[in-house]
C-alpha cells in the first residue's frame, strides 16, 4: 500500500516536468533571388533581442557581392536619437538561398558560433519582395519587415498571423516606434 503512495506523488512530478511536443521544423520559403532580396528592409516588429535594446527604429541593408556574399549594414536609431550600426557579411548555406549564415564584423564574433545550417532564415517572403519574415531556427529571434516602414495594418496582421503559424510567441513582438519628427 505505501508502495502506492510513493508512486503516486513520483508520477505527478515526472508528468508535470514534461514539456509540450515542440513544434515541427521551420521551413524556409523555396527560392529566394538575392538580387531582388538585396536592398533597404525596414523591421516593422521584432522578438525581444538583447542587441536591440535600445532601438525604436531598425533597417537592414544587404547588397550582393561579387563574391556570392551579401553585404549586410544594420542600423539602429536609438530613444535618444542617435544612430548605430553595425556591418558584416552573410553567406547562403543552400542553393534555395533562404538559409544564410550572418556573421558580423567585431573583435569578438569569432567567439560566437553560427550554426551550420545558418542563423537568418527567410521564412515568408511576398511575391514582390515587399515583406519578408524572417527568423531563427530555434525561433528565439524574429523579424517581420517590408521596404517600406509604414505597413498597413491589414498586412501587419497578415504577418503576425503567418508567424504564428510558424510557432513564433508572437503576443511578445516589439513593434517599431517611431520617435518624435524633431528628433529625426
Amino acid at each position: 500500500m505505501k508502495a502506492k503512495w510513493f508512486l503516486a506523488p513520483l508520477a505527478a512530478v515526472i508528468l508535470g516536468c514534461t514539456t509540450p511536443a515542440p513544434h515541427p521544423p521551420l521551413e524556409t520559403v523555396p527560392r529566394v533571388d538575392l538580387q531582388r532580396y538585396a536592398g533597404t528592409w525596414h523591421e516593422i516588429a521584432r522578438l525581444p533581442a538583447f542587441f536591440q535594446r535600445d532601438c525604436v527604429e531598425s533597417r537592414a541593408e544587404y547588397a550582393l557581392l561579387p563574391s556570392g556574399r551579401v553585404g549586410v549594414t544594420n542600423r539602429c536609431r536609438t530613444r535618444d536619437g542617435r544612430e548605430r550600426s553595425i556591418a558584416g557579411h552573410a553567406d547562403p548555406v543552400d542553393p534555395t538561398n533562404a538559409r544564410l549564415r550572418v556573421r558580423f564584423d567585431t573583435w569578438f564574433a569569432v567567439f560566437i558560433p553560427v550554426p551550420r545550417d545558418g542563423n537568418y532564415w527567410i521564412l515568408d517572403l511576398a511575391p514582390d519582395y515587399g515583406t519578408a519574415i524572417v527568423g531563427t531556427p530555434d525561433r528565439r529571434y524574429l523579424w517581420l519587415l517590408a521596404r517600406s516602414p509604414d505597413l498597413d495594418d491589414a498586412a501587419f496582421a497578415a504577418m503576425v498571423e503567418r508567424a504564428r503559424a510558424l510557432g513564433f510567441p508572437v503576443e511578445r513582438l516589439v513593434r517599431r516606434s517611431a520617435l518624435p519628427t524633431s528628433s529625426r
